[in-house]
């Protein structure tokens, strides 16, 4: 293990992100059998497999599970150096990698971009995932920051609110329900839903509302998508319940958003990042601007 070369190690920790070694030899712009060869020495090194077959798949054996981890590490550290040195020229250069739940696809390309026109030099990568493998994905500390609705409990991770995420009610315009006003959570219940899949943050915020007031509710159907079920709603097969943010980019009156009883939920959209893993430059300052910008927008309403 001493012997094993920076290299290898970079090869093995693209293996293990993609679970793929085609996806890692396209990914670092090699040949398939030069990333094998690599892996093998790198494994003879160690004096374990660190990979295994299952099927068609490879999965990490628990060694090459605590080496990418060790991995990663290294590179953090190494990234963390190359940008505290790029903060004391200004924040010139630099990478952030983020990932956000697929609801906060609506938002964060925006906020991305606005922070990279700030800072031109620094390298910004976003990846759209559920919030299943989003929590992997901070579990093994993949990426820098994650946006999410309610944090994992348990987690060792430091999460702060930088804005509000009112979950709606929403239905077609010719739905029974649209344009009456105090619909009653029990009349709500009663109704065809269309919910995201189990353990999606929208579908466990709105379950608790439902058991909190001793009403269950049952889905017509479960939908892995936010666009799914706004096209399922539109095409009258029941009503959802979807971030306020899932509707920005649609013509008003598209749908219609049901006047209910207990309803928006209240809750926020976080930014969190894994309590024990180094903090870099550029993720210090992008966990600034969403602060800051959060700020500002609550002053704007003060002062409104």
């Amino acid at each position: 293990m001493r012997h094993a070369t920076f290299r290898q190690l970079e090869i093995f920790e693209s293996i293990a992100r993609h679970l793929s070694f085609t996806r890692a030899a396209e990914t670092l712009h090699l040949t398939q059998p030069t990333v094998s060869m690599q892996m093998k020495k790198l494994a003879d090194g160690v004096g374990e497999p660190l990979v295994h077959q299952v099927g068609k798949r490879i999965e990490l054996t628990e060694t090459g599970q605590a080496l990418a981890v060790a991995a990663r590490d290294i590179f953090a550290v190494l990234e963390r150096f190359e940008e505290d040195r790029a903060a004391r020229r200004g924040l010139q250069r630099g990478r952030l990698l983020l990932a956000a739940v697929t609801t906060a696809s609506y938002f964060a390309p925006r906020l991305l971009g606005e922070f990279a026109r700030l800072h031109p030099g620094i390298e910004v990568s976003l990846r759209v995932c559920n919030r299943e493998q989003l929590i992997a994905s901070l579990n093994d500390r993949l990426d820098e920051l994650y946006i999410l609705g309610t944090p994992p409990e348990g987690a060792a991770l430091v999460a702060t609110p930088f804005m509000e995420n009112p979950l709606v009610p929403i239905a077609a315009p010719d739905h029974p329900l649209a344009g009456r006003h105090d619909i009653g959570l029990a009349e709500l219940a009663d109704q065809a839903w269309l919910l995201r899949e189990p353990g999606s943050g929208t579908r466990k915020a709105l379950e608790a509302l439902f058991t909190a007031h001793g009403l269950r509710i049952h889905p017509r159907l479960e939908l892995g998508s936010n666009e799914a079920i706004k096209q399922a709603v539109l095409a009258g097969l029941g009503i959802s319940a979807l971030s306020r943010q899932a509707l920005d980019l649609h013509p008003p009156g598209q749908f219609a958003i049901l006047d209910a009883e207990a309803f928006p939920i209240r809750s926020h959209w976080f930014v969190a990042r894994s309590a024990d893993a180094p903090h870099s430059a550029a993720a210090h300052a992008f966990e600034r601007y969403l602060l800051d910008r959060a700020s500002d927008t609550m002053a704007a309403r003060t002062n409104g």
